[in-house]
């Protein structure tokens, strides 16, 4: 688990550039302190820059690594799951290596395969090669977008790095926040391949980007080489018996899991109330000889705590647990600041907060790596808005089981669920519905736009946000597909990314230099889920069937027969303590003299906003204005640490 940086000028390079190499590196220190690599190449005016993270082959697997004749170079961020397998097929075949490595299998995996060889490599990585020959440079994010690369094609060169903050080291690359995706930032969910800054990109998940020399500039072309692709109905194969699928389960997980306990250091679990990571914790304990490493988080409001559980999972399978309690002042002031500089995009929820406050801890405790429960309510329809989703499709014609969901995750309305139907042409043009999952934004996008100022407004009057993100979906793979594949594909490519994986997880572990690996996003385990029979996948009221019917032997009985309950941290509103923490930050940052240097929006209607919040008396109208607080705040956060640069004043307590 690294950092990576670098640039790609039309020029060659002069020797200064090396400076600036160094500087975008630097910046990723947090990613990677054991140490830092560079190539530079001054005649073809290309900079690739590494920062280390030891985790695989500590003693000689530093970065840059090249081919054997020098014609390939690679700076790789994540790991190669089965790399011992494929290392020693390819040393048979005639490959040489010069390191233990994970990493160095792509460059003969690219020798052998061309870029097909990202079809060969299993994991969560983003990385680039250059080849020489072909006077190109190749960036390539894993298949559900677990690591995190961002671009930048401007007129002097090309610039590319793990974290927007190291593309903006550079003097070249400007600092600008983008109009359209303040809307964006606000309902929380982004159209893929954006950022919260203008004309940064992000790699798409299971993408890979080909910027080829050419004598006019840089061409780029970005292609697919992975989607998560569930069955058409027309084509799906239901025969197979519920057992078979449960079988399934386990045998995908119980490898992905060994994998991921592969590493030169000791190997942490994270453990919530969940099935998900209580699933990885069950596994990790019987593979692993010693007793595991097992991190939780307690809040201070019963409502959202769900450690009781832990605990119990905790002892049954004589874990050592670290439990970390949080409490209001600890979700806001300067953790909320670190996280937000990490996170680079708004947040909704201070569960992000709380994560980077465990990854800390985590990291206090001499561990770098943690295996975690991320992906599967994806993968196996356990969110309520997919459940929302598939009950109403199942039971079109009995409303009345409807009910079930609804005297459930009450606390959750506002938020993560929108207590009246919205529906969007664009969606309902491209799903044939609108998501529940996207409902609620929707609904926090109504009360955003009207506080923008008169002149953002009218200069976004054209544009529409959920129109934006219908269109980026592939409609070939929603067509002719079950509504719980739908819904799960739309959420996939959108907050599973921008949310789940961002200030949910890589960028709040490795602000702490701690690695996250989520087995359940092993894309055969995926291969597993997809085929699962929508009405396996929930089951009357029972989501994520399949996979309590694997677990339910490692799984504590109260927690194989619970409900999913959303994991979040208490909102604003709940507490005085809170109110006051976030006080503190709204008269920083959202003051009428700072919403007027800003400038996106109306300091006036802003103010309003804040006597209505203060006002408030709904509970599900609370959740959804500290949802959009957190965003407001979080976007004026971002002005000051990068357009502004103020970073290290902010952070400076």
């Amino acid at each position: 688990m690294c950092g990576i940086a670098g640039f790609w000028s039309q020029k060659p390079l002069q020797h200064n550039q090396i400076d600036h190499l160094k500087a975008m590196t630097a910046s990723l220190h947090h990613r990677g302190p054991d140490g830092y690599g560079f190539h530079m190449d001054e005649k073809n005016g290309l900079g690739m820059g590494h920062a280390r993270l030891s985790i695989i082959d500590l003693e000689t697997g530093d970065q840059p690594l090249y081919s054997q004749n020098n014609d390939l170079v690679l700076t790789a961020n994540g790991e190669f799951y089965d790399y011992k397998r494929i290392r020693t097929n390819l040393r048979l075949e005639g490959f040489r290596f010069t390191t233990k490595s994970d990493s160095e299998i792509a460059i003969p995996l690219y020798r052998k395969h061309g870029l097909d060889f990202v079809e060969h490599l299993r994991g969560e990585f983003a990385f680039s090669l250059y080849d020489k020959k072909q006077d190109r440079l190749i960036l390539v994010r894993d298949r559900f977008g677990v690591k995190p690369l961002f671009y930048y094609n401007g007129p002097q060169g090309f610039y590319y790095g793990s974290e927007i903050k190291a593309l903006f080291a550079h003097p070249e690359v400007p600092r600008e926040l983008s109009k359209e995706g303040v809307l964006h930032q606000m309902m929380h969910t982004m159209v893929p391949g954006t950022t919260a800054f203008e004309n940064i990109h992000a790699l798409e998940p299971g993408h890979l980007l080909i910027v080829q020399r050419k004598s006019t500039g840089f061409e780029i072309r970005d292609h697919k080489y992975w989607d998560v692709d569930f069955p058409r109905d027309a084509d799906r194969d239901d025969g197979k018996s519920a057992d078979h699928h449960v079988q399934q389960v386990r045998d995908s997980l119980m490898e992905a899991v060994a994998l991921r306990l592969e590493a030169d250091v000791p190997v942490g679990c994270y453990l919530s109330g969940g099935i998900d990571s209580c699933s990885m914790l069950g596994l990790a304990s019987t593979m692993q000889q010693s007793p595991v490493k097992a991190f939780t988080i307690s809040f201070d409001h019963s409502d959202y705590d769900e450690s009781k559980i832990a605990r119990g999972m905790a002892e049954a399978t004589g874990a050592d647990q670290e439990e970390i309690f949080l409490a209001a002042d600890e979700l806001y002031g300067q953790n909320f600041l670190q996280t937000m500089y990490h996170a680079e995009r708004t947040f909704y929820n201070t569960l992000g907060v709380a994560k980077w406050c465990m990854s800390k801890r985590v990291n206090e405790c001499g561990y770098r790596v943690v295996v975690t429960g991320e992906g599967s309510d994806e993968l196996f329809g356990g969110y309520p808005a997919l459940k929302r989703d598939m009950l109403k499709y199942t039971y079109a014609n009995d409303p009345s089981r409807l009910s079930e969901l609804e005297k459930s995750n009450e606390i959750f309305k506002g938020a993560i669920l929108a207590e009246n139907p919205v529906t969007h042409p664009a969606l309902e043009a491209a799903c044939g519905f609108t998501p529940s999952w996207i409902q609620s934004w929707i609904q926090t996008l109504g009360i955003a736009r009207p506080l923008l100022s008169d002149d953002l407004a009218a200069e976004l009057k054209g544009y529409d946000p959920i129109e934006a993100i219908a269109a980026s979906f592939d409609q070939s793979q929603l067509e002719g597909r079950h509504v719980l594949d739908k819904a799960q594909y739309t959420w996939i490519k959108t907050m599973l990314e921008c949310q789940i994986l961002n200030w949910g997880g890589d960028r709040v572990d490795m602000a702490n230099s701690m690695e996250s690996r989520p087995a359940f996003l092993d894309h055969y385990v995926a291969d597993v889920a997809k085929v699962i029979p929508p009405g396996l996948r929930i089951k009357g009221n029972t989501e994520k069937w399949v996979l309590r019917e694997a677990m339910k032997n490692i799984l504590p009985e109260v927690l194989y027969k619970r409900e999913k309950f959303a994991f979040m941290a208490p909102p604003g509103h709940t507490s005085t303590s809170k109110q006051m923490a976030l006080k503190e930050l709204t008269d920083q940052f959202l003051s009428q003299e700072k919403v007027k240097e800003v400038g996106f929006f109306s300091p006036k209607k802003i103010s309003q906003f804040m006597e209505d919040y203060r006002n408030d008396k709904d509970p599900v109208s609370l959740v959804r204005k500290d949802a959009l607080l957190n965003h407001l705040l979080g976007f004026h956060i971002l002005h000051d640490m990068f357009v502004k640069e103020k970073r290290t004043e902010l952070l400076s307590v």
